[in-house]
């Protein structure tokens, strides 16, 4: 016993001086090594990372992710690949990586096997070009022969943990927006082999999905046990086993993807079987669980989903998304409800080629419920395509929805009334070929109500019966009748009855009448942003035909009686804004919609309208119908700058194209976009507009606004002291440029005070900083504006004539050194009233024609070239007395700061003009200095273009014989 004691004794003895001989090496090394380790890892980020990388601090531990030697960087922030190097792809409050200990020991190796991120967020995007921001990783060549000799970091991974993440994934390209908090990942494999099997364990607390701005999951849980064998030399993904649960639903997927140089290949099939619609619902916006809690709801559930095919954006391809939902024997039943929802039914197929909504097929065999006896709903609903859809439906039901509500045991509605409908339609819908699905069917409700927990009063008294009628498949045979569409809300009633005949010429008999409070009806459905207390009163009687109008048959309408708005708020989708109408008194007369009295604001701008809308009654109806009209606009101040698209504002209706332009270009303001369905006239009196800090007073002139363009004809106004006349033409042809005209006459301004004043002239005109004196001006040019509405100088072209009425230069570089070469001072101050200097425009040059002026008793003349970047190419010669028929050539190169005299030369230095590319609104390459030619060179050369002209008129010759 005794001897076993002592063993044992010896046993513990051994193990304890073990610890502590791994606890003191757990201690010391991270000690030893820490020069060697900071300093490789620094080494393979330089190298290997194309983004910038900062931290706060790095150290070495074992016990941080014990067993491992880890290297932990704290607060890490890395920049994304170009073109989003000032952007954050993922900022982290530690990331580590765990060593290989064997090769740190014996061979001073660092080989990193784990990687662990904690408390990150990161930020992928992928912009409207398909540029993406996390191209970070630059791979050493594969071609090349393995530098054994060279110092740094490898990797060769077999874990990767994620813990507390938060992921943004936002493809402007594809339209997908994937926002993940609270991600946690565990990742097990080879990573640095070829083709490894990758075990993933992933969980998600919320993650929403979106795609083209609708949301398909919001604040949805994930859990994932996935098995992905990858591919690395293919980029390609094989789903194995993948089991996923979105909240209460399972979900398994298979498959396949491929990252290709341009997009990606993708072949997913994922199913949730014999699931309940309990689960299914559990998928449902958050808003609807709450009630599902309190709800009692039994039946099975099926979901099956595909996608195949190919995605890239520079090829416009994508997949084929497939999709089936079955539900079977459903109940629904809160507690309170003396009938439940029983037998509900549902199966939905969606066939979406290309993910393109032209070609979609969408098959809803079957959509049924029943709510006791004689209470019940079927829906049988086909569809192909979009624009030209084929439709075979076949809706019935009588419901009383009081019944439905309480069955579902809905929180936020209270909704009463008998619902009867019986609808059957088999044809095509074309709004093009004006074709209807021959239909025959009715829907009414009777004694409606409705009330939401948003707002204290109900509408009451809905009725409607609408009948809708079609015998042969075109528009002509079309007939829909509302007798009456009529309701309360706080008091007043609000009448509606038409009768709607042959929509190819579309005959119409509408009467409306009531009050409708705009600010509390938007209440009532909880709607933010039109919380304006507006008013809408209607008493309208509108008779006649569509192609009166149109045909000028104006005698024939019958189209009376008045629209009054009061402080009503309005949004359109391209501009920053809204616009509220404080006042707008609108009478119709047959033809003509009036606006007898129309007071609007747009941020710090005012508008009164006078005048009337054609087309009105034809623009409701037609799918690209065009407003016509005349007005006269009266303005007290109108600030340009808060209608450029990218601006902010308070408007969240933006057009998605106007969105990703404004995530892409954070500091731009954008180009003011212009409506493409007006066609009005404008008589404009303005005391004010500003744009971009300058002032233009006592605006006056003709305006109009036409398929997306605005002209300005005959229009004058006051700027810097001087009365300015201009014709004009804008356009835009993106959130994020325009292009223009314009021919400008001005008399007699002030130089200096337009110097000032106007960037323009400062960045056009950079000489004009030594002009004193009065100026004239008969100028035309076009160009584009750039993301900030401001001239992309190298698109400017056009050309015109500069007066100098009454100037005096004074020390003007370039003629100061001339007059210092020649030993004339007058050259410092030359006289150069009424001289008129005539320019052209193109491609960043300013080519000059020949104008001549005094100095003292000499006359030089000037001509040449010279650009917008302050490069000189220009002659001058020097008349000498008496009358400048004698003279010398001088030669002026260099720049406007730094000009370069050759006296008695003719020979330059040509200046070769920059290239822009019109349709990417970019300049190619910008303007630069000819290289210098001996005078052999360019005789050879004008002897090869001589030769080269000769045998081209040889060839005419020739072929003119042959003929």
């Amino acid at each position: 016993m005794e001897k076993f004691t002592k063993i044992i004794l010896k046993v513990l003895k051994w193990l304890g001086i073990s610890i502590a001989f791994i606890l003191f090496l757990m201690f010391i090394i991270p000690i030893l090594f820490p020069g060697t380790i900071s300093q490789q890892v620094k080494i393979f980020a330089n190298k290997h990372l194309a983004g910038k990388l900062d931290c706060k601090k790095t150290h070495l531990s074992f016990f941080k992710h014990f067993p491992s030697l880890t290297v932990s960087v704290d607060q890490l922030i890395l920049k994304g690949s170009k073109p989003f190097q000032e952007d954050t792809l993922l900022a982290a409050k530690e990331v580590a990586v765990g060593i290989n200990l064997k090769n740190l020991i014996f061979d001073r190796e660092v080989k990193i096997d784990e990687i662990y991120v904690t408390d990150a967020n990161a930020n992928v995007f992928v912009n409207s070009k398909g540029e993406v921001n996390y191209n970070v990783y630059v791979s050493k060549p594969s071609e090349k022969p393995k530098d054994t000799t060279e110092e740094g970091a490898s990797i060769k991974l077999d874990l990767i943990k994620f813990r507390n993440w938060n992921i943004k994934y936002n493809d402007h390209s594809a339209r997908i927006l994937v926002d993940a908090k609270g991600l946690n990942y565990t990742g097990k494999g080879g990573f640095s082999k070829d083709i490894f099997d990758l075990q993933t364990d992933l969980e998600i607390n919320k993650v929403d999905f979106a795609l083209n701005r609708i949301y398909y999951a919001k604040q949805k849980s994930l859990r994932a046990d996935l098995i992905t064998r990858i591919n690395t030399n293919a980029l390609t993904f094989v789903l194995r086993k993948n089991e996923l649960k979105i909240n209460d639903l399972p979900l398994k997927f298979t498959g396949s993807l491929s990252i290709l140089k341009d997009g990606y290949n993708l072949d997913i099939n994922a199913a949730s079987e014999k699931t309940t619609i309990r689960d299914m619902i559990s998928v449902l916006p958050p808003q609807y669980l709450d009630w599902a809690k309190d709800t009692k709801i039994e039946g099975n559930s099926d979901l099956f989903f595909s996608l195949k095919g190919r995605f890239s954006e520079p090829k416009k391809l994508k997949p084929r998304l497939n999709a089936r939902l079955l539900v079977k024997d459903g109940f629904v039943s809160n507690g309170k409800a003396p009938v439940p929802m029983n037998n509900l039914n549902m199966d939905l197929n969606v066939d979406l080629p290309s993910l393109d909504t032209e070609q979609m097929n969408l098959n809803l065999r079957n959509l049924s419920f029943d709510l006791g006896k004689n209470n019940n709903f079927r829906a049988v609903v086909r569809t192909k395509g979009l624009n030209e859809m084929q439709v075979n439906a076949d809706v019935k039901g009588a419901v009383d929805l009081q019944t439905l509500d309480q069955a579902l045991g809905l929180k936020d509605i209270d909704v009463r009334g008998l619902m009867d409908t019986n609808i059957k339609a088999n044809g095509i819908f074309s709004l093009d070929k004006k074709l209807f699905p021959k239909t025959d069917g009715y829907l009414h409700l009777k004694n409606g109500w409705l009330k939401t927990k948003y707002y204290p009063n109900p509408i009451q008294n809905i009725n409607l019966i609408a009948n809708i009628n079609n015998t042969d498949g075109t528009f002509k045979s079309l007939g829909v009748k509302l007798d009456p569409f009529s309701f309360d809300f706080e008091g007043n009633p609000v009448y509606v009855n038409a009768d709607l005949k042959d929509f190819e010429d579309l005959l119409y008999k509408v009467k409306a009448k009531g009050v409708l409070n705009v600010g509390r009806i938007y209440k009532v459905f909880a709607k933010k942003g039109f919380d304006v207390s507006g008013l809408i009163m209607a008493d309208l009687s509108l008779n006649g035909r569509q192609s009166y109008a149109t045909t000028g048959q104006y005698s024939k309408l019958d189209n009376k009686g008045t629209l009054i708005l009061k402080n009503i708020k309005a949004t359109t989708s391209y501009l920053p804004k809204s616009f509220y109408i404080k006042e707008g008194n609108f009478q119709f007369e047959n033809e003509k919609m009036w606006f007898r009295k129309f007071f609007a604001t747009y941020g710090k701008s005012d508008f009164a309208l006078n005048g009337y809308l054609l087309n009105t009654i034809n623009y409701f109806i037609e799918r690209k119908g065009i407003l016509h009209g005349k007005f006269g606009l009266n303005s007290n101040y109108i600030l340009i700058d808060e209608f450029m698209a990218l601006k902010d504002g308070d408007n969240a209706d933006k057009s998605i194209e106007v969105e990703y332009a404004k995530v892409e270009n954070p500091k731009s303001s954008g180009v003011v976009i212009i409506p493409k369905n007006l066609d009005v006239s404008l008589e404009a009196h303005a005391k004010k507009v500003e744009f971009k800090g300058l002032d233009l007073n006592h605006l006056k002139g003709l305006a109009s606004v036409n398929a997306g363009q605005v002209y300005l004809k005959n229009t004058s106004f006051d700027i810097i002291g001087s009365r300015m006349n201009i014709d004009a033409r804008y356009q835009d042809e993106s959130p994020l440029t325009a292009n223009y005209d314009i021919a400008l006459k001005v008399q007699d301004f002030d130089v200096q005070r337009a110097y000032k004043e106007i960037d323009m002239v400062r960045e056009m005109v950079t000489a004009a900083k030594n002009v004193k004196g009065i100026v004239s001006l008969d100028y035309k040019l076009k160009g584009d504006f750039d993301k900030n509405m401001r001239p992309i100088y190298p698109s400017l072209e056009g050309g015109g004539i500069v007066n100098l009425r009454d100037v005096e230069v004074k020390n003007l570089k370039m003629l100061s050194v001339i007059g210092d070469n020649v030993g004339a001072n007058a050259f410092n101050n030359p006289d150069m009233k009424g001289v008129n200097i005539e320019t052209v425009i193109k491609n960043n040059l300013i080519h000059v024609d020949k104008f001549t002026f005094k100095v003292s008793v000499l006359r030089p003349t000037i001509s040449g070239t010279t650009s917008f970047n302050g490069l000189l190419d220009l002659r001058v010669r020097v008349g000498l007395p008496p009358g400048g028929w004698i003279g010398f050539p001088v030669v002026v190169t260099g720049t406007h700061d730094k000009p370069k005299i050759k006296i008695f030369s003719k020979t330059g230095q040509g200046i070769v003009d920059a290239l822009y590319n019109t349709k990417s609104n970019k300049v190619i390459r910008q303007e630069r200095r000819a290289e210098k030619k001996s005078r052999v060179q360019q005789r050879k050369e004008k002897e090869a273009q001589e030769k080269k002209a000769e045998n081209a008129e040889k060839q005419i010759k020739k072929d003119l014989k042959e003929k």
